[in-house]
């Protein structure tokens, strides 16, 4: 069983000297990956509803935001050297394609292969209107401008013409040096998420769930996959646990026997020292006993 960590970088605790030792203390003790989430905006007062949240609320800070992606990932990736690195998750119905696959690309180049690519529709509609992009069928959207990228990834000439892009012959590169690019992991719990993980995905990202609630995700999964003609064997399953208690030896054993590959834990601190201390805690109670599984 594999030990990830999912950091939400954010301004002021966010700084070179806190991410560069997020990285090199990851790696040191035995992390299999490191995950950061995106947001290019976030409000005072929303209509939308987060998920992960009784009252739908995000806790964050009015004067904090966390760092773009692959700008963070980057700056990983020049402190780790064998760490897995992934977006988690990244909105692709509200960013540009061809831009989100230059960067996907450039990151697997600079990490040397090490980039897991998660991807996610987006809750926020508020962050969608400041963009100028259609919260409607964001879900289709996500499914057009993946292909478009993976166009632009294995072509060497691309081009794509669909309902909502239309991208004419060019080049772009570099081309990612994971072949034939970067592992796609889906995030999100609906049925439609397991669905384009089951259409599309060599992951699925599961957020917020107890041991029995994934089960019960996976079965649903396995089921999608079966009529496509794939097997659970394809993706690798990780899955986020709750943030609100602690996940012990006991929570591991209890995903690995529902058939998850890596749990992510939370990397939530406010200073490099608690930060380390957090990690020692993990790494102790977790890390290595989980290789044994």
């Amino acid at each position: 069983m594999k030990i990830g960590l999912i950091a939400p970088l954010a301004n002021p605790t966010a700084t070179p000297e806190y991410i560069a030792t997020l990285g090199a203390a990851a790696e040191e003790r035995g992390f299999a990956s490191i995950w950061v989430p995106e947001h290019v905006v976030l409000f005072d007062d929303y209509a939308s509803k987060y998920p992960y949240a009784a009252d739908g609320k995000l806790r964050a800070p009015s004067e904090a935001g966390p760092l773009d992606p692959f700008v963070a990932l980057s700056f990983l990736a020049s402190h780790t050297k064998t760490v897995r690195l992934g977006t988690g998750v990244c909105l692709v119905p509200q960013r540009s394609p061809v831009y989100t696959a230059k960067e996907v690309a450039c990151v697997d180049w600079l990490s040397q292969g090490r980039l897991d690519f998660g991807v996610g529709v987006g809750w926020l509609a508020e962050e969608f209107a400041a963009l100028g992009v259609p919260f409607e069928r964001r879900g289709a959207r996500a499914r057009a401008y993946i292909e478009v990228m993976r166009r632009l990834w294995c072509d060497a000439v691309s081009e794509y013409h669909g309902e909502f892009y239309d991208l004419r012959r060019c080049r772009q590169y570099p081309k990612p040096v994971q072949q034939p690019h970067p592992p796609i992991h889906f995030g999100g719990e609906s049925d439609a998420a397991l669905r384009r993980a089951a259409d599309l995905g060599q992951g699925w990202y599961g957020f917020n769930l107890e041991p029995e609630q994934a089960a019960e995700r996976l079965a649903r999964l396995d089921a999608l996959l079966a009529a496509r003609g794939r097997a659970r064997s394809a993706l690798t399953i990780s899955i986020s646990p709750p943030w609100t208690r602690p996940t012990t030896m006991e929570h591991i054993e209890r995903f690995r026997t529902a058939g998850v590959d890596q749990v992510i834990l939370i990397a939530l601190a406010f200073s490099r020292d608690e930060l380390l201390q957090r990690l020692d805690l993990y790494a102790t109670r977790l890390v290595q006993p989980s290789r044994r599984l």
